[in-house]
């Protein structure tokens, strides 16, 4: 009776409420088969009932779907199979605070989702036909386990006799498509060192199959529960998982951080200092001294580019990717740590530890999926629309590295594994660090041989910095300052904070290197001017900064065109790097204008890497190989000299050429004897050289 009185409630509410969305359903059913209610208008309608929907929503969703079900409607179509789903319930719960007393209630969890199973039937009705009469009769199913008859059912006309086994008909069983997955705290959530807690949840109807691994999601659901069995029999302990009834999609990046009217004035008020561009990047480690120039790439690449659609359906990202290599002990995983914490969306991974999913994304065969296969998100999946930093870059595995081409440039991450073909999305800024091979930075070799990287991936990052440790007594006494300086604060501050007390004399020390350690704008306001300008700010090119950075590029590119040998002296992905960056400095400024200025500042940020990587050590030219193939114009000169020179002396010798006959002609040519060594090693490392005796080489042919 209760029961009935529930339904009428709700047949009156959603005509009410929802009228026309019910017509609209009933136009496009079934293609939609969703009607989506908010939880606040059912509180304004009817308090007790909203209240029974969070303690009691087994029975109160139940009665409000048959109302939507059993309800006239003009277009004369019935939503016999339409559903009813909650969304926007006043109280998201976190995964790690459901406890015991939230078994069987409506709540709402956000979280990222980083599994996914593939969409497959489950049965909600099986019908079974009966050995001896072949009555078929139909068996409702629900929970974990599949229920089978033990007896043929009178009451629909059946025998009534018991059977070992009935018979399940396919044919008359009805099914829904269903999918399981499996969300995670968000990383931005957690407190240091905590793990993040996942949550099982199983969705259905049309519900599922719309989210990948790497989205972030509201799930609104019945939390249910079921006993854990080992080996030895069921355990006191219940496991849980979520009946998810309605699912939101958030797109809207940054959403989580909430910014009021009074982060607003002081948003504004930052914004309207003269020097707020330096106060940025002085916040950025201030307890590492000096490098400007990377503290000021990494702030560029806090407020990013703007990403571009193009007419012709191209993407074109926003996102900036750095790359520190240097030796060891320069601050680098420091400086990764910080800006990870400082990123609204930041995470930290180093190359070596990453997950079975690597950084990318994995396909896995486990017991989540009941030994399907399903999709497991990587690093820089789970990062979207943030900050991925990566350390020691260079000892990653291959193949992962290999998936970092497409996971840079497109910004997606393509799966083609045990029949599963998807894509991921992974819109994120990569800020990766590398430690040479040997040790320490050498200027004379280039980048991608000694970071074991390939020449292809370093291209794709629109900076590179080379931090080298090289000694400088100026330099050396004011690090070696700064660095006791704040060992001492910090010393001061833990006695401060454990015994509490200070003496008089160290105070005034204690307030100077505290200050020098104190970032100039706090993090809490750089991470809400962040996400302001990244929501609100979407820079244009005045027409001054778009003759800078013509100027700039051409101006570079000339030193080709005055020689036909030169080499290339950069390419067309310098300046597409250039643009971005001058997109972000207006960003930081929350301008909607990118000017002459911003453009100057930026082409001063990548001058200073093109100087320290694209320059060939030996001519002093600027040489766009030296990254994006691995050799220089020069060596590659050298080498087809020296082939020349072999196949000269094969006229003479024959096949196998003495060594020392092809030093002394490439000496003659004005060729660095050395350098022509060095050349042959190389080419026999290549495979093109041997040498079957002493003395000699031959080519392999």
């Amino acid at each position: 009776m209760m029961q009935d009185l529930v339904t009428d409630k709700w047949e009156d509410f959603l005509k009410r409420y929802y009228w026309n969305e019910i017509i609209e359903l009933s136009n496009s059913y079934p293609e939609r088969r969703s009607l989506f209610v908010k939880f606040s208008e059912m509180d304004i309608y009817d308090p007790t009932i909203a209240d029974m929907l969070l303690d009691d929503p087994d029975v109160t969703i139940e009665s409000a779907t048959r109302a939507l079900r059993e309800m006239d409607i003009p277009t004369g179509v019935t939503l016999d199979e339409a559903n009813l789903r909650i969304i926007k319930l006043p109280r998201k719960i976190k995964i790690r605070d459901i406890r015991s007393e939230d078994i069987g209630k409506l709540i709402s969890i956000e979280g990222l989702v980083t599994k996914a199973t593939e969409v497959r039937p489950r049965i909600v009705e099986a019908a079974f036909e009966c050995p001896f009469c072949h009555h078929i009769f139909s068996v409702m199913q629900s929970g974990r386990q599949f229920k089978e008859p033990v007896e043929c059912e009178q009451e629909s006309g059946g025998c009534g006799r018991k059977a070992q086994r009935f018979i399940i008909r396919v044919d008359k069983s009805k099914f829904v498509n269903a999918q399981k997955i499996r969300l995670q705290e968000s990383p931005e959530e957690l407190r240091g060192g905590e793990l993040p807690q996942v949550l099982d949840v199983n969705l259905e109807a049309d519900i599922s199959g719309e989210v990948s691994p790497g989205d972030r999601v509201i799930v609104t659901g019945i939390l249910r529960s079921y006993q854990r069995t080992t080996q030895f029999g069921k355990t006191p302990f219940f496991d849980i998982f979520l009946d998810g009834n309605s699912l939101e999609l958030k797109e809207e990046e940054f959403e989580e951080i909430e910014i009021t009217e009074e982060d607003e004035r002081e948003i504004m008020a930052l914004r309207d200092q003269p020097d707020v561009y330096e106060k940025l990047i002085r916040s950025i480690a201030p307890s590492i001294y000096g490098y400007e120039e990377i503290k000021e790439a990494m702030i560029l690449q806090l407020f990013a580019g703007v990403p571009k659609e193009l007419p012709d359906e191209t993407r074109v990202r926003g996102d900036i990717h750095v790359l520190l290599v240097g030796d060891p002990g320069v601050a680098k995983s420091q400086l990764l740590t910080y800006l990870v914490k400082l990123a609204p969306r930041g995470l930290y991974t180093g190359g070596k530890s990453s997950t079975s999913a690597g950084l990318t994304a994995a396909a896995v065969r486990d017991e989540f999926g009941e030994g399907r296969w399903t999709l497991e998100a990587g690093a820089l999946v789970l990062a979207d629309k943030g900050i991925a930093a990566v350390d020691e870059v260079d000892k990653m595995k291959k193949e992962d590295r290999d998936a970092l081409h497409e996971a840079m440039e497109q910004q997606t991450v393509s799966i083609a594994k045990a029949g599963i073909m998807a894509r991921l999305n992974s819109r994120c800024a990569l800020l990766a660090a590398a430690n040479p091979k040997y040790g320490r930075f050498d200027k004379y070799t280039a980048i991608a041989e000694q970071i074991n990287m390939p020449p292809t991936l370093l291209s794709r990052f629109d900076l590179i910095f080379t931090m080298m440790d090289r000694p400088n007594e100026e330099v050396d006494t004011k690090t070696a300052e700064h660095i006791i300086g704040t060992h001492y604060a910090g010393e001061l501050l833990a006695r401060l904070e454990n015994i509490g007390k200070m003496e008089e004399a160290e105070r005034e020390h204690f307030r100077e290197a505290m200050q020098t350690m104190e970032p100039a704008v706090s993090g809490e306001l750089l991470r809400k001017y962040v996400a302001w300008s990244k929501r609100k700010v979407f820079p244009v090119m005045a027409e001054e900064a778009k003759n800078k950075f013509l100027e700039f590029y051409i101006g570079l590119r000339r030193q080709g065109y005055e020689d036909e040998e030169a080499p290339v002296p950069v390419t067309a992905r310098q300046l597409e790097a250039l643009i971005r960056l001058g997109e972000a400095r207006a960003r930081a400024r929350l301008s909607d204008k990118i000017t002459a200025e911003d453009a100057e500042r930026v082409i001063n940020v990548v001058t200073y890497c093109l100087k320290r990587v694209f320059v060939d050590p030996e001519t002093g030219k600027l040489d766009a190989d030296w990254i994006t193939v691995g050799t220089t114009k020069t060596k590659r000169d050298r080498a087809r000299s020296i082939r020349e020179i072999i196949k000269e002396l094969e006229k003479e010798y024959g096949e196998e050429v003495p060594i020392d006959e092809v030093l002394d002609l490439a000496e003659e040519e004005g060729m660095e004897r050395e350098k022509a060594e060095e050349i042959i090693e190389v080419m026999k490392k290549d495979g093109i050289l041997y040498s079957p005796g002493s003395g000699v080489i031959k080519f392999v042919r």
